[in-house]
């Protein structure tokens, strides 16, 4: 048997021998070029990623630059107040800016995830039109309500509009397990932004006034949005054609899950708490500590540049498949715990004149609550495991998209709060004549911020 092979590759004819040969060549080919595609695609696929995290980084510019600098513009208005109305509304302005983008976020998120993906580009071109026009609006204004209308909430519509679709398709385009990690390579560059536009519109304050200056973001804002929409296209999968999203409903089991409540309450806490911060620090700064106008916009720098290590740190630490292998709860638990702790400890304890316990509280609340948006992308994990073991549907896209609007009722009833909190406070600063963060007319916003903080890592204790 075992020369019987042999015998029949010797009865072989020469024509047949050839052919044989000749289709083990083809097949050889095949396989080389099946492979050779294969690399090709892969090649191209890892360089439009690129692109897309590229176009995503660059956009955090447009999008938040202005929103997370807005301190300085409070600060510029205590001591340049031209408009008319009551200065103490420029306090909601930032909070206002902040929720209005992130509470249209679920909509936005909901209508393109499928239905009208292919529109995607297009609305991100629609929005960077309309924030262009509320920032150049808000150059010619002469009330305070101006303001709170143009920046506030056009311009904020605006960038909540670039924002949706663009974060939708970086999702799309990083579906695997590094995708918390992306949103956190995006969300170190949206602290890289609101890193530097402090300095530089401080620069552009102190050099042309409010007007020019608005109107110099306006073209800043047009150029870098312009770029960034061309450079994030939706993800091949999602542009199937509409009529079978239309047939399909959108999955709502979700709903009747206690997972997305228990985080929902909990981003909301936290971005009160986050948003008050943001918008009083550079005020706080310069009227009780008496720093100067410079070492205020320096504290918002140092406020904002941790961000950029944290939120790639804690999206790593959220990402499955890792070294690290930590829950989602418990990340999200040591982030808002440690900022907490920073601002009732390095906040509530400076002292007029002491920069230093400040700059302490502006790098370490700065890292622990700039990375909490990053543990998204493990909450969506989660939320899509759960759904897995009950065999439902999910939509990853509006999940997040819900995520963002919970953050944007924490930035609104922060706001609001945080002018009845700042008018109890200056009753209490008054009779009490205190010489501590905790004692002064901040103190209520403090430890609002402190409070709401800690809640916001509350999911821990329901896992």
């Amino acid at each position: 048997m075992t020369t019987q092979p042999a015998v029949q590759l010797r009865d072989l004819s020469p024509a047949a021998a050839r052919e044989h040969d000749s289709s083990n060549i083809m097949h050889d080919a095949f396989e080389a070029s099946q492979d050779e595609g294969s690399a090709t695609r892969a090649r191209e696929s890892n360089r439009q990623k690129a692109l897309v995290i590229l176009g995503t980084a660059i956009s955090q510019l447009p999008i938040w630059g202005f929103a997370m600098s807005y301190g300085v513009f409070q600060e510029y208005f205590s001591g340049n107040w031209t408009l008319q109305g009551s200065r103490d509304v420029t306090g909601i302005i930032g909070t206002t800016s902040n929720g209005v983008m992130y509470l249209s976020m679920p909509f936005l998120f909901a209508l393109f995830t499928k239905h009208w993906a292919h529109w995607r580009q297009t609305a991100a071109f629609a929005g960077a039109v309309l924030a262009g026009l509320g920032f150049l609006l808000s150059s010619f204004s002469t009330h305070v309500w101006h303001l709170v209308a143009t920046q506030g909430v056009i311009a904020a519509l605006g960038c909540a509009l670039m924002y949706s679709p663009m974060t939708l398709s970086l999702g799309e385009w990083f579906t695997t397990g590094n995708r918390a990690l992306a949103y956190g390579v995006a969300l170190s560059c949206k602290n890289i932004s609101g890193s530097a536009c402090p300095f530089l519109f401080r620069f552009l304050l102190e050099q042309y006034g409010l007007g020019t200056t608005m109107r110099i973001w306006t073209a800043m804002a047009a150029v870098s949005g312009a770029v960034s929409i061309f450079l994030v296209p939706a993800h091949p999968s999602s542009l199937t054609p509409t009529e079978t999203h239309r047939a399909r409903r959108m999955p709502l089991h979700f709903l009747k899950h206690r997972t997305i409540y228990v985080y929902a309450i909990a981003i909301a806490l936290q971005s009160s708490g986050y948003g008050i911060s943001q918008t009083y620090l550079n005020t706080y700064a310069h009227d009780f500590t008496m720093l100067s106008q410079n070492s205020a916009t320096l504290l918002l720098t140092l406020y904002n540049i941790p961000g950029i290590l944290a939120s790639s740190f804690f999206g790593y630490l959220a990402d499955t498949n890792k070294r690290f292998v930590l829950s989602t709860t418990t990340v999200t638990a040591i982030s808002a715990f440690g900022s907490a702790l920073s601002a009732l400890l390095f906040w509530g304890l400076t002292s007029k004149g002491n920069m230093a316990l400040l700059a302490v509280f502006s790098i370490t609340f700065g890292f622990f609550a700039g990375g909490y948006s990053a543990t998204w992308g493990g909450i969506i994990t989660d939320f899509e495991r759960e759904a897995a073991n009950g065999n439902e549907a999910i939509d990853s896209g509006l999940m997040y998209g819900l995520l963002n609007g919970a953050r944007g009722v924490g930035y609104v009833s922060g706001g609001l709060a945080s002018v009845s909190l700042l008018k109890a406070g200056t009753g209490m600063a008054l009779s009490s004549n205190g010489h501590f963060g905790l004692e002064s007319a901040y103190g209520p916003l403090i430890i609002f911020t402190g409070l709401s903080s800690a809640f916001g890592g509350w999911a821990v204790f329901w896992k």
